[in-house]
Order: C-alpha cells, then sequence, then structure tokens
C-alpha cells in the first residue's frame, strides 16, 4: 500500500516535468522567468526527473528482499537527502495555505509577473507531501527491522572531536536560524534584494520553518553526542537530529547554488546576507549529520559486534552466529535480550511488507 501510492505520486511531477523538457509551456505563464533561460531550465528539470525517480527506486528497495543486500550508506544517503527536502514541504506548504486564507491570499507589495500557475503548486507539493509521509513509513518499518537494535538504550556518545564538530555547526546554524527568525517576524527585507518589497506571508511562512528545522537538527545532534535527555530513547533526539540537519543541508545547499545560478535581474536574486545564510546552513547541516553518522557507525559497533561486509550488505552476523547455535554474547543483553538467548537465523531476510 505504502509503496505504491510513494510511486503513485511521483508520477504528476515527473509528468510535468518531462513535458517541460519537451518544450511544453503547460503551467508556465506569459512572462515567467522560466522562459527567459530555457537551456538552463532543460537542465534543471532533466535533473529534477532523475532525482524524484530516485523515489520510486527507494520505494522498491525498502520493500523487496535484495533491498537488505544494500550497504547502509548507500540507502542512508539518498534517504537523507529525501528526508531533508521533502520534511520542510510537508510542514511549510499547509502553514501557507493557512496563511492565504487568513490573510485573503496577499502577495508582495510589489505586483511581479507569476513564476507559475497557482495550481502547479497544489499538485506538485500535495505529491510530494503524499511521497513524504509513504517514503516515511516504509523507511521507518524497513529501519526498525534492520537496524532496530542500533537505538534502543540512552543517547551518550564520546569522543572529544565529534562533540567540538557538534558544537562548532550548531553555534553556526543558531547564527542563520537568527537571520531566519528575523524574516520570519519581518524585521529585515524579503528574501529580494529589493529592498522596497515588502515579505509576503509566504516568505515568513518559510523563514519560521526554516528557523524550526535548525531548532531540531541542534536540540537531536547535541543531545546524541551529550547524552542529553537520558530519559528520552535514543529514537527521539536521533529522529530530530536526522530530519533536522537533512532539512538545513539540503536545503541550504539548493538556495545556495539557486543564488549563484544567473537571475532575470539584480533585484530577483536573493541578499548577500541570504546567501551566507544558506552556506552556513548547509555547511552546518553535513557537520550534524556527519556526527550521526558517526553516533550511528558506533552504535551499531558496540551493540552488535563487528559489521559484515562479506554479503555485499552493511549488517551485523547475529543471524549467522545464531544458526551455528552460539548464544548472543552477555555485552549485547540490553539489545538482543538475556545473554542465553539465541537470534533466530531467519530475521536478517525477512522481507519489509508493502
Amino acid at each position: 500500500m505504502l509503496r505504491a501510492l510513494a510511486v503513485t505520486a511521483c508520477v504528476p511531477y515527473l509528468a510535468l516535468k518531462v513535458a517541460w523538457v519537451a518544450g511544453s509551456r503547460i503551467g508556465v505563464p506569459d512572462g515567467s522567468g522560466l522562459l527567459d533561460h530555457r537551456l538552463m531550465m532543460a537542465v534543471v528539470n532533466g535533473v529534477s526527473v532523475l532525482m524524484d525517480s530516485c523515489v520510486v527506486v527507494l520505494a522498491l528497495l525498502l520493500t523487496q528482499r535484495w533491498g537488505r543486500r544494500v550497504r547502509a550508506w548507500l540507502l542512508a544517503v539518498p534517504m537523507w537527502v529525501a528526508t531533508g527536502l521533502l520534511a520542510p514541504i510537508m510542514a511549510g506548504f499547509p502553514v501557507q495555505l493557512v496563511a492565504g486564507l487568513v490573510t485573503g491570499g496577499a502577495r508582495d507589495s510589489a505586483p511581479r509577473e507569476p513564476f507559475l500557475h497557482e495550481w502547479v503548486f497544489g499538485v506538485v507539493y500535495g505529491g510530494f507531501i503524499v511521497q513524504g509521509v509513504a517514503l516515511g513509513g516504509l523507511f521507518a518499518l524497513y529501519a526498525r527491522d534492520r537496524w532496530g537494535y542500533v537505538w534502543r538504550g540512552r543517547p551518550g556518545l564520546s569522543g572529544t572531536w565529534v562533540r567540538a564538530v557538534a558544537v562548532g555547526a550548531s553555534a553556526l546554524l543558531l547564527v542563520a536560524c537568527a537571520v531566519h527568525l528575523t524574516g520570519a517576524f519581518g524585521v529585515t527585507p524579503g528574501p529580494s534584494a529589493e529592498p522596497s518589497v515588502e515579505p509576503s506571508a509566504d516568505f515568513r511562512v518559510l523563514e519560521g520553518v526554516r528557523a524550526l528545522f535548525a531548532v531540531t537538527a541542534v536540540a537531536g545532534a547535541l543531545a546524541l553526542v551529550f547524552g542529553a535527555g537520558r530519559s528520552l530513547p535514543v529514537r527521539v533526539p536521533l529522529g530530530l537530529a536526522w530530519v533536522g540537519s537533512g532539512a538545513v543541508g539540503c536545503w541550504g545547499g539548493y538556495l545556495t547554488l539557486v543564488g549563484l545560478l544567473p537571475q532575470g535581474g539584480s533585484a530577483d536574486g536573493p541578499t548577500g546576507l541570504m546567501t551566507l545564510t544558506y552556506a552556513g546552513e548547509m555547511i552546518s547541516g553535513l557537520l550534524l549529520a556527519a556526527c550521526v553518522a558517526v553516533f550511528l557507525r558506533r552504535r551499531a559497533a558496540d551493540t552488535a559486534g563487528p559489521v559484515d561486509t562479506a554479503g555485499g550488505a552493511d549488517r551485523t552476523d547475529r543471524a549467522g552466529t545464531a544458526s551455528a547455535g552460539s548464544a548472543v554474547p552477555a555485552n549485547t543483553a540490553v539489545t538482543a535480550g538475556p545473554a542465553n538467548t539465541t537470534v533466530p537465523a531467519h530475521t536478517a531476510d525477512t522481507a519489509v511488507p508493502a
């Protein structure tokens, strides 16, 4: 069910992008800036098609037996990117719709040529929300069955350099968060370099959402590496750090790249402050993601013994140990049960239901 939902949700977006690459102007009004750089937009749309096609591949990987043989990092990296790109849309777009209803659909005080027809945003972002829900559910089931032992117990990670990186990245991210908060409350101008343009309700909502994900990333990462909130299960700060770092890192990188592309005019591009803010988010998001990766790697080694990579999958040798009739070592009883409990050999190959 979730697999079919994720694949189906990709169809409207992929259809629009393929049509645009082929030269169609469906959903693009006259005077749109998209028509000024046709070659560049064809390349961007082609890349977008490949990226959204990855959702289909991930949905299949997470629900097929062969997906269990994929190395952990080959799955974790695209899932982190997908989480980071989809989560802010899932949180921000519904709030934007509500804000539009409250403000009567008010836009920037300086009217501009429309970028896309309004129906395009509903179709595309609605599809993204469905993709995020379905893909997130599939990944949660897959991760629980394959790596559930990693997030049992309490947070906490030794290592001075990991803590130093987490603190430095968090400090940089909190600066970016402060910039977004000033935009959310209308203290600073909007995203345009034109100072006379009043920030719209949409822009303020987006700035608030970005600040929220920045705080989420900082709270989750610091709780992981310093062991704060030990009353909470480790999956809580791990989830916060995963989603938060992905959101700030991926969207920071995307917006930094957009800021470097040629603009239709000096007033259409982001300000220098916003470009620096996006770059800072990208860097801090990647650093916090590295801290999460180190945490997971060490946690897996500490709780499940050496990693078995001979079969092409980054998983523990629990199944092989159990099939040989040996018991789980006593020092792993916290995640595998009592010391004299054996783990069934078939559990490592159990397929995740669709």
